[in-house]
């Protein structure tokens, strides 16, 4: 079995040094590590810093630039590039908790025949904040599960949950279904689940398998993020208008603030609720983006790039 990995890169560094030798003492190899590097004169100005033979030797590089890039679109060209049985998509900053991250995955993957994609538990970092970290554990619990669409009325929102910081895709079914998304501000990865499911595959989440990953986003990186949510559901409505987001939203916002109290915290208590209104109001926002001025457009979203080529939002 020939496992590749596939990591977009913009601005690399140390924490891509890092995450470069702990796949490469993984007990399950890998063949290829496969870079999409966004703006080339940022990876050649970084490499020339390098000491010679500090990259892998199984490293293949490719370039994209900031107008190209693509959340599916450029993992996709990743995987195209691979020839391996199951590709391995990760972000830059995340890093094995152990060297069994690989082989909890495949073990997953492979562990039913009609699992397409298997991802993993995403832990705290040392330096996550208590609302952060209890998010983590909200998202990503200790039990594995395997997801099908039968899930729906259950789970909701969820059974379409998979997360592109770190799952492996069997290569076959990922071709067979035409991959991710080509055009896409975010959720390629729930997308690509989503058409699985519908066309009678699975998504396991691997508990087993642990990445080192989280974010402390203030309010208002909380608001432009759950922007492009919003846009994203909007343009892929026929996923998510049947299930709503915004229950499983008021869910987990109950359960952090009962946390919080609990713990005394009260100051981070008014603090998360107000995170929660930045939220809501970016979703929403999010989810009408057709009906904003274009100049509000480019100032809620995160990634102001997607927008260079589009026309759907008013004048």
């Amino acid at each position: 079995m020939k496992v590749d990995v596939i990591i977009p890169v913009y601005g690399p560094g140390n924490r891509l040094l890092e995450l470069f030798d702990q796949l490469g003492r993984q007990t399950v190899p890998v063949d290829r590590l496969i870079i999409m590097n966004t703006e080339k004169y940022l990876w050649d100005k970084w490499t020339e810093t390098l000491e010679p033979g500090r990259l892998p030797e199984n490293l293949s590089v490719y370039h994209v630039t900031k107008e190209e890039f693509d959340h599916g679109a450029t993992r996709n060209a990743g995987i195209e590039h691979s020839d391996a049985d199951v590709c391995v998509c990760m972000t830059h900053d995340a890093l094995p908790a152990d060297t069994g991250l690989l082989k909890a995955l495949t073990d997953a993957l492979f562990s039913e025949k009609d699992i397409a994609v298997a991802y993993a538990r995403q832990l705290p970092a040392k330096d996550c904040n208590i609302i952060e970290r209890h998010t983590r554990e909200f998202n990503y619990p200790d039990k594995s599960r395997i997801k099908r669409l039968s899930d729906l009325e259950t789970l909701g929102i969820k059974t379409y949950f998979c997360s592109n910081v770190c799952a492996a895709y069997k290569r076959e079914i990922y071709m067979e279904l035409g991959g991710f998304i080509r055009k896409t501000i975010f959720n390629e990865d729930m997308i690509f689940a989503a058409k699985a499911m519908k066309n009678g595959y699975a998504v396991c989440y691997a508990a087993d398998a642990r990445v080192i990953h989280s974010h402390n986003y203030t309010a208002v990186e909380q608001f432009h993020r759950n922007f492009d949510l919003g846009v994203s559901q909007r343009q892929y409505h026929e996923i998510f208008d049947k299930i709503s987001s915004e229950k499983e939203g008021a869910g987990y916002a109950k359960k952090v603030i009962i946390y919080l109290l609990k713990k005394g915290k009260f100051i981070k208590t008014i603090y998360f609720m107000m995170q929660c209104g930045f939220r809501l109001i970016g979703y929403k926002l999010g989810k009408n983006y057709d009906k904003l001025p274009r100049k509000m457009v480019l100032a809620c979203t995160m990634n102001r790039e997607y927008w260079k080529c589009r026309c759907d939002c008013s004048k």
